[in-house]
């Protein structure tokens, strides 16, 4: 990938509000690792390996719990099983890259750079090198989070109650600034009261991935019948 500095500077300005956000949940991430007994060490491995910032707070209470890795591989399998699904907007896009280009571009899918990817405009210039670009600074900023909060956790003592809910707030604030940015809230609704109705059936732990399968049908069977 040739990437120009007008490029490096598109994709810096698009991901500022990823590094504002990224940055500080990623510290309180840290912060609430070293509360656990971990390191800043321990923080940066597993940002570096999972790289999914809910499955990520959760996993501070299997590893300081033990839990089993049926436990764990389950509960990334149902919290992340959305991120599955982002990429399917970008297929044919991603079809058109290097194989090791998509799968990082696919696998570093996440709220936030979704949120930035669909706000990228079809005539961008160097679109997919933008996207690339996105996804690599958000990949950097969580990971320069992670390490600040382990550090400072352990040079400031903080009373962290009720700090993991900054992960809550982050998605409540992207899906208000998608809600504004859409023409059509129908999918959005759509997606809303299935995953409402699948948490009242399923419960809180295993509703993701059938609201998911039922809110993709139906945006399938309503492309198919023409409506936007």
């Amino acid at each position: 990938m040739k990437t120009d500095k007008q490029t490096l500077q598109i994709a810096f300005s698009k991901s500022l509000t990823i590094l504002f956000s990224y940055l500080f949940v990623a510290m309180a991430y840290g912060m609430m690792m070293e509360q656990a007994g971990f390191a800043w060490y321990d923080s940066l491995l597993v940002s570096f390996t999972v790289y999914t910032g809910a499955l990520q707070f959760v996993l501070i209470t299997f590893l300081s719990s033990g839990a089993s890795l049926l436990t764990v591989t389950l509960t990334a399998l149902l919290m992340n099983s959305r991120q599955t699904f982002y990429s399917l907007t970008f297929l044919l896009e991603f079809n058109e890259l290097p194989l090791p280009r998509r799968l990082y571009m696919i696998h570093t899918m996440t709220d936030e750079t979704y949120a930035v990817n669909c706000s990228l405009p079809l005539n961008q210039p160097n679109r997919k090198d933008v996207m690339l670009l996105v996804a690599l600074l958000s990949r950097c900023y969580w990971l320069i989070g992670s390490v600040l909060g382990g550090i400072l956790g352990q040079l400031i003592p903080f009373d962290l109650m009720g700090i993991d809910f900054c992960m809550t707030a982050l998605f409540v604030i992207i899906c208000i600034d998608q809600w504004e940015n859409a023409t059509v809230h129908t999918p959005a609704l759509i997606g809303f009261g299935v995953g409402l109705g699948a948490l009242l059936v399923f419960g809180k732990n295993s509703f993701m991935l059938p609201a998911l399968l039922v809110t993709s049908g139906l945006l399938l069977l309503m492309n198919k019948g023409g409506a936007k």
